[in-house]
């Protein structure tokens, strides 16, 4: 079981950054890939980047690449997500998710069982 825990979300001005942190505790958490999915006032979860056991293979939501960027550590059990040229667009609560599934990389949310709390990001204009 793996168990997830996200931070480092704020109030921040269009163009600005934000780095989130998803500390991860449980058995194995080097065998899972993470996801970071986000979810706006009245709209739908969708999957924003995913990076798979290892590190060398990444996912990123069309909308936000080449500003996000998908990163972890697995000796420090922690995955983060490096927002930059934020736009009033990517507000919303965030979300860590890794797969019921060991060594599984999607982009699916119905395959994702393990959530963290979320953390609110808010970008102004």
């Amino acid at each position: 079981q793996v168990q997830l825990a996200e931070s480092g979300g704020g109030l921040v001005q269009a163009g600005g950054s934000l780095r989130l942190s998803c500390a991860a505790s449980g058995c194995s958490f080097k065998n899972y890939a993470v996801g970071w999915f986000r979810q706006a006032p009245g709209k739908e979860r969708e999957c924003v980047a995913v990076i798979n056991w290892s590190g060398d293979n990444t996912y990123y939501l069309d909308s936000v690449r080449g500003r996000f960027t998908i990163s972890r550590d697995n000796a420090k059990k922690t995955v983060f997500l490096q927002m930059n040229s934020l736009k009033p667009e990517d507000t919303a609560v965030y979300y860590c998710g890794a797969p019921k599934e060991s060594l599984l990389f999607t982009v699916l949310i119905d395959r994702y069982d393990y959530w963290g709390q979320g953390t609110q990001v808010t970008v102004s204009s």
